[in-house]
């Protein structure tokens, strides 16, 4: 069986020069369960490199979960991964499969803005507090939660908006920038405010609330949003959803 450590409820499965093989998933398999069976343990872990793939292909049948991944910690400066497994997380089936898989597979971070304008046409831009350039009402879509849900959440917490949430003008796909991986970005139709003075910037993320002609609002915000907002706008008048990549339209 591989070697156990145990510590503080937290059971350590040494992986350092195990290869792939016919047995490993038997070994793993013996490992897990008998560190289950001390009472006192609650997790189950297992650290391998990012590139050892047979080995990390038996963790996952094994049903740990990928954790994350520690950066540069290998003595070669390579990456490391991190697995564990609960007491109580079910190792078979298709629910531990789609469980572990949940935690590999590539995740992209979903953002829902709002195009919203008033009765003379004038577009919403908000003035953030830790940027320099400016964005529609909107933010990021949280966990469990669908993007017309974040979007009104996020309008009512940034500016104390309650908004009807209107039908889908842009998806746009957002490349790498500064420090951010990729990410895709819905803008969703927020219709006409009847009284924009009503919004109140909540003073955190939020430094003010402008109400400018398009032009003007694409001039306060970054390259790519520009042409998100175009697009919205276009969107808006021709009644049908627009794919951008970047800030540019596609086809």
């Amino acid at each position: 069986m591989l070697p156990l450590r145990v510590r503080h409820g937290v059971a350590r499965i040494e992986l350092s020069g195990v290869a792939g093989d016919a047995e490993l998933d038997a070994l793993l398999s013996q490992a897990r369960d008998a560190a289950f069976a001390d009472p006192s343990v609650r997790r189950v872990e297992a650290l391998t490199s990012s590139e050892d793939w047979p080995l990390r292909r038996a963790l996952h049948r094994a049903g740990f979960r990928l954790d994350g991944i520690l950066r540069g910690r290998l003595p070669d400066g390579g990456d490391q991964c991190h697995y564990a497994l609960l007491r109580g997380e079910t190792t078979e089936g298709r629910h531990a499969f789609t469980a572990v898989m949940n935690t590999v597979t590539p995740r992209k971070r979903v953002i829902a803005h709002l195009l919203l304008t008033d009765d003379q046409g004038r577009v919403c831009v908000l003035e953030t507090t830790f940027k320099p350039d400016f964005e529609l009402p909107g933010g990021i879509v949280e966990p469990g939660e669908s993007p017309r849900e974040a979007v009104r959440r996020e309008s009512e917490e940034e500016v104390s908006l309650r908004v009807e949430v209107g039908p889908l003008l842009v998806v746009d796909w957002l490349a790498p920038y500064l420090g951010w991986e990729d990410a895709v970005e819905l803008v969703f139709d927020g219709g006409t405010c009847a009284d924009p003075a009503a919004l109140i910037p909540d003073g955190r993320e939020i430094r003010a609330a402008s109400w400018l002609p398009p032009e003007q609002a694409m001039a306060t915000m970054a390259p790519y949003a520009q042409g998100r907002l175009r697009a919205a706008l276009a969107a808006r008048g021709s009644g049908r959803t627009l794919y951008l990549e970047a800030g540019q339209q596609i086809g």
